[in-house]
């Protein structure tokens, strides 16, 4: 049974494990040792590395095991003397625990916890192995039982499970953002909250498909998450945004079509709402085969139909979430190369940020309705889009706003002033959201879009109106960009 962790826990919440990620504190590189290493050897190794644990790789180049000190204390106790004699591989603890090097730390301590691990082999997107991180180099952040919502997702095996964990977000958020965390890194985490629960909803629906007799997969297929969860930008008034692809042809598709109707119906259960633009995989629209997306792909591109761009633009947001990375990857390539053909198409994904009125009034005073302004329409969206199209031209595949831009600055295609203005802006609307969606959950309403800008003390109005000015003059700079 997942508890959502209380408010005043939350509050003395060390915001460090949702701030950082293992591939920051990993040590590297990992000292690894053959399977066929007598233990004394070994435990030279380890003296002279200064270390407590091995990587133990076995005759194929595969991880096999590792070896710990307290492990190696254990067959001391076992066989005595001996034990220093014996092969790595006849008393290695396998299989390997490993975690991606992109995971925020709580992850690593929350598994840590639930397993009983103190060493975790840290690895890269293809399964390499790339540092080592152990409850020792953890031992700084606070409230460890505070930290255990990634891992509580990653195991929960219902709807009731998932939701419970997804309940708990505000109260994350909130206990964040007074410890002074930024809106870009509380973004971050709830988007990771919102992928894996997304992932591990098609780990479940999988698992069911089988049980009633719909069998495996009939092809290897990707589950990919779009919007502002791919983008890793995600606030409290989230939804569903997914697609997937998969190899073959449509003849597979029955299979997929049973799975994204039970996906999407899990998640909406669980707190993931249902897209009111059916971007789903329930909608077929959103579930092709990979040669199918390639002709869509190129349809977009080369055939633009101004009101199917509003509609998937979000599709070069995407990141994987469960089932075939090297699919997953090929479609994202081929997506983003076909796009970088078209100066035509890239401009017509700013279309809409060029036509976007400016919510600066005539004395450069923000204009509201009934005291409210749209950060979602005026600020986030300029923002996004004109990060998209450009790092689409540029070849830029992150799909994170900030790092869209920071791409560009690498790339000499937008000046350091001008970067640091921009991700101030969307640090500043992301955050003004952000606070008045918690101020408007905690009163026992929802979260939307909104921003109340009379409501903010007199210096954040100031930050808010220089965003605005900023995002203004991006705006009227977007048509022209493209020869930029």
């Amino acid at each position: 049974m997942i508890r959502c962790m209380d408010l005043d826990r939350l509050a003395r919440l060390d915001s460090f494990p949702y701030r950082h990620r293992l591939s920051e504190v990993m040590a590297h590189p990992v000292i690894t040792a053959d399977a066929l290493m007598p233990l004394g050897h070994a435990c030279r190794l380890l003296a002279d590395h200064g270390i407590t644990s091995l990587l133990v790789i076995d005759g194929f180049g595969q991880m096999a095991g590792l070896i710990t000190d307290s492990s190696i204390i254990g067959r001391l106790a076992e066989f005595g003397a001996k034990a220093m004699d014996l092969a790595l591989g006849e008393i290695i603890s396998a299989p390997v625990p490993i975690i991606p090097a992109d995971a925020f730390l709580y992850l690593a301590i929350a598994r840590m916890d639930r397993l009983g691990l103190t060493h975790l082999v840290v690895v890269n997107q293809d399964g390499a192995p790339v540092g080592m991180v152990t409850a020792r180099q953890l031992l700084k952040v606070r409230a460890r039982q505070a930290l255990l919502l990634g891992d509580q997702i990653t195991e929960a095996g219902s709807a009731a499970e998932l939701a419970g964990a997804l309940a708990c977000l505000p109260a994350l958020a909130r206990g964040l953002r007074d410890d002074g965390a930024s809106a870009t890194s509380i973004a971050a985490v709830i988007a990771g909250a919102l992928r894996d629960t997304t992932g591990r909803a098609a780990a479940l629906v999988e698992a069911d498909l089988a049980a009633d007799g719909w069998g495996a997969p009939p092809a290897p297929f990707a589950l990919l998450v779009l919007g502002s969860a791919g983008r890793g930008e995600s606030l409290l008034a989230f939804d569903q945004d997914n697609a997937l692809v998969y190899r073959g042809d449509a003849g597979q598709d029955p299979w997929f079509a049973e799975f994204g109707r039970r996906l999407n119906d899990l998640l909406d259960q669980s707190g993931l709402k249902l897209c009111r633009g059916e971007v789903m995989v329930r909608n077929i629209f959103w579930r092709r085969s990979l040669m199918d997306w390639e002709k869509e792909l190129q349809s977009w591109v080369f055939h633009p139909e101004m009101q199917t761009l509003l509609d998937v633009d979000i599709f070069f947001d995407m990141i994987l979430v469960h089932g075939d990375r090297t699919l997953a990857d090929q479609l994202r390539d081929f997506a983003f190369e076909v796009a970088r053909q078209s100066g035509f198409f890239l401009q017509l994904l700013t279309h809409a940020v060029t036509r976007l009125d400016s919510p600066l009034g005539a004395f450069g005073r923000i204009s509201t309705q009934d005291g409210a302004l749209d950060g979602k329409k005026y600020g986030l969206f300029p923002l996004v889009s004109t990060a998209r199209a450009r790092a689409i031209q540029a070849g830029i595949l992150e799909p994170g706003t900030g790092d869209r831009f920071r791409g560009l600055a690498a790339a000499g295609r937008l000046h350091s002033e001008d970067l640091a203005g921009l991700l101030a802006a969307h640090e500043e609307i992301l955050g003004a959201v952000l606070d008045q969606q918690l101020a408007d959950i905690e009163q026992g309403g929802r979260a939307t879009t909104r921003i109340l800008p009379m409501t903010l003390p007199r210096v954040r109005q100031r930050r808010l109106l220089r965003a605005l000015q900023r995002i203004k003059l991006l705006r009227e700079l977007s048509g022209s960009f493209m020869s930029v």
